[in-house]
């Protein structure tokens, strides 16, 4: 393909009477505004490329500006329904017109495109101008609002989480039953629902229940069901989640919990693959895979006698251990990123961050609720920020006690942004400037980088 200079190519808005000042100011919006903007002339060549097109495609402007934008911006409507010709041939500008478009390094990203026509002074017709937005959260939030999680809504950077997304895959497929160990509030169902998601039962049924949250004889009504008349009060049959869950998974939460008389009756379903609703003769048969959780170490509590050795083996086919947060706090930027995002778009706001001091503290504090414990801070959060950025003041009452406690939480004022802003300096010198390499080495999502580079004035 043949190159052209930059300076041929250099954008031009096509405004009638605009300034040299006010086309600067323009230059300036689009190159810093969050949604990807290319410029292409009628030759479909790319004339401006801002930085959030560098982040969503992988392109630097350097290597877009002067190839044909099909090479650039590739997405799956540029063959079947360009936004370019549509716009020439009926003279009407395109409005969130969705797209997934493959970034350099193979990801497939959704994304809603407009498209508007660019006019000289002549009123011809010389180019488009594309805008584009990021779909990849919108995306993730619609999966949690169907409980369709998959690998990519798991956050991590942490040694053990990537070993756990090594073999997740060949976990999923082999349809063995799974433990999930971790204590509470690490996220372990969010890993269940990313196996029945990647497993050949992805179109069967998910069936949660959580086995601490019973007493044991509802605990066995909710799973085995019951027929009319089994007992005072059951007006009308009930399937349980045994048979809820036939050609699906069922995930027992909180195994740990149960008595040995209910583990005896769920062995004995596990194994005989049949079972007798409440009040009913008819044995009924379900197909279903298994998956356990447990905020509790079962080999420990079958040597102390309150655990079934043999249920304990059923289920021990395949063992995830999730480690709590306190062991995982190279995470936290990354789940702190990924909340505020999320909160951002459920609740309408704009908030950049947390300051260094919460970062500092967030750093030592052990949350003791794990994950889930840091996504509620933060939404409380969200009820007292009114500015920009969440500080030590937005907190909830018990964490701001902590920090008092334990006043070496508290860093030095700007020390911990300095040694950020060095930290990723060194990094991307090392990479040449490759941003795609740095924001790996350093653990966070391009975006993240993107931003940090503004903050710290690294450009």
């Amino acid at each position: 393909m043949t190159r052209h200079s930059k300076k041929e190519f250099e954008p031009t808005f096509f405004m009638p009477g605009i300034g040299k000042t006010a086309l600067s100011l323009c230059r300036l919006i689009l190159e810093k505004i969050s949604e990807g903007v290319i410029v292409i002339d009628r030759e479909k060549r790319v004339t401006f490329f801002n930085e959030a097109a560098e982040i969503l495609t992988g392109f630097s402007s350097r290597d877009a500006v002067g190839q044909y934008c099909f090479d650039v911006f590739r997405a799956d409507i540029c063959a079947a329904a360009c936004p370019m010709d549509r716009i020439l041939e009926r003279g009407k500008d395109l409005r969130d017109i969705p797209a997934m478009i493959i970034h350099r390094e193979g990801e497939q990203i959704p994304i809603a495109v407009s498209a508007y026509g660019l006019l000289s002074n002549e009123g011809q017709a010389v180019g488009v101008i594309e805008i584009f937005r990021d779909l990849r959260e919108l995306e993730r939030l619609r999966r949690q609002v169907s409980r369709t999680y998959t690998l990519e809504d798991i956050v991590g950077r942490h040694a053990k989480i990537r070993e756990i997304f090594k073999v997740l895959p060949d976990v999923a497929q082999s349809d063995s039953p799974v433990l999930i160990e971790g204590p509470t509030g690490s996220g372990k169902e969010l890993f269940a629902r990313a196996i029945h998601n990647l497993s050949s039962r992805v179109n069967g049924p998910f069936i949660p229940i959580n086995c601490g949250a019973l007493p044991d004889t509802l605990l066995e009504s909710e799973l085995f069901g019951y027929v009319k008349g089994a007992f005072t009060g059951a007006a009308r049959d009930k399937p349980g989640r045994f048979l809820l869950a036939d050609k699906g998974t069922l995930f027992l939460d909180e195994i740990c919990n149960t008595s040995l008389s209910f583990q005896a009756d769920l062995l004995r379903v596990l194994e005989e693959g049949e079972f007798t609703p409440l009040g009913d003769t008819r044995p009924l048969q379900a197909d279903f895979r298994v998956i356990a959780a447990t905020n509790r170490d079962l080999k420990k509590m079958v040597r102390e006698g309150t655990f079934r050795e043999d249920l304990f083996y059923r289920l021990n086919v395949v063992k995830i251990s999730l480690p709590p947060l306190r062991h995982r706090k190279k995470d936290i930027p990354l789940l702190l990123d990924h909340f505020i995002r999320r909160f951002n778009l459920l609740k309408g706001r704009a908030i950049r961050g947390v300051s260094p001091d919460v970062l500092s503290l967030f750093m030592k504090y052990p949350f003791p609720g794990n994950i889930r414990e840091l996504e509620n801070i933060i939404e409380y959060a969200y009820i007292l920020c009114k500015g920009p950025v969440i500080e030590v003041a937005h907190l909830p009452g018990d964490v701001k006690e902590w920090a008092r406690r334990h006043p070496s939480a508290k860093p030095v004022a700007g020390a911990l942004e300095l040694e950020e802003a060095e930290k990723i300096k060194v990094v991307l010198e090392r990479h040449g400037g490759n941003r795609v390499a740095a924001s790996e080495e350093l653990g966070i999502s391009r975006t993240t980088l993107w931003r940090k580079i503004r903050r710290y004035g690294l450009d």
